[in-house]
């Protein structure tokens, strides 16, 4: 387990599984079904979204910025409700599950895009030792993966129709690729690839203020919002509200009068005008 931080005082697990939706008594030992259930939990529960990067789309408020430290993601997460992206939130369950006990390590990820993998660790994902080495990962858009995956290969239904798998990666410069197929494609696309080395949260850092503040970034443009649902997800942007249901998508416009109300009623969020 890579101990990186001890547990800040007025950190309470109990309170992060309060918020996930999951009861504190019913999580007593650290195996793979419960951590299964508590990813599932944390994914329909706790949105990914990059409002700190870009501030507020129909006011004047502006973006806080991303600290990479517990304290603060507990704070921002557990106390005021929020999401974030990937750096916050694995960085965060990071800490839960290492309080549950288990045997979790935190390993830096590259997105692939058209093919490439750049900059590097612009993916924070985490790694729980059982029988063997599993992925858990709850700090990714769509789509959005549900359940631990073993370092193996072998394919895992999501329960929203879609298929994940982690396999052995084709590149020189990492050891494992972790792919999806969603409902009705034949080919796998690649998520990200990984080494499975263990990192500090510090590691991060660098990656993290590119992505949160470099204008060629994904994150410094639009407002990004997504939560998974039980079959499929949703995904507020400026002005779209998108479901995707097993697969099948359907958008309706959002106006700048109600783009908090849907924040709030469909993905729990409180971001009110400054």
């Amino acid at each position: 387990m890579s101990g990186d931080q001890d547990a800040p005082g007025g950190m309470d697990p109990d309170r992060y599984l309060e918020r996930i939706g999951v009861d504190p008594d019913a999580v007593e030992t650290p195996d793979l079904e419960t951590l299964a259930r508590l990813q599932r939990a944390h994914v329909t529960a706790v949105a990914f979204e990059n409002l700190d990067v870009v501030g507020d789309p129909y006011g004047d408020r502006e973006g806080s910025g991303v600290v990479l430290s517990v304290p603060d993601l507990y704070a921002k997460v557990v106390e005021r409700g929020r999401g974030g992206f990937c750096f916050e939130l694995n960085g965060l369950f990071h800490w839960l599950l290492a309080e549950l006990g288990y045997d979790v390590d935190r390993v830096a990820a590259r997105v692939t895009s058209d093919g490439d993998a750049t900059p590097p660790a612009n993916h924070h994902a985490n790694v729980v030792q059982f029988d063997r080495r599993y992925v858990t990962d709850v700090g990714m858009g769509t789509p959005t993966m549900r359940r631990p995956l073993p370092l193996d290969g072998g394919s895992r239904a999501d329960g929203a129709g879609v298929e994940w798998r982690v396999a052995e990666s084709d590149r020189p410069d990492e050891t494992y690729r972790t792919e999806y197929r969603t409902p009705g494609e034949s080919e796998w696309s690649t998520r990200y690839v990984f080494s499975d080395v263990p990192r500090e949260l510090s590691y991060f850092e660098a990656t993290c203020d590119y992505l949160a503040s470099a204008p060629e970034s994904t994150f410094t443009g639009d407002p990004i919002v997504t939560v998974a649902t039980d079959e499929g997800h949703l995904r507020l942007s400026r002005d779209t509200l998108t479901e995707i249901v097993g697969g099948d998508g359907r958008e309706r416009t959002v106006t700048g009068e109600e783009w908090h109300e849907v924040l709030a009623s469909k993905f729990g969020l409180r971001y009110d005008r400054a």
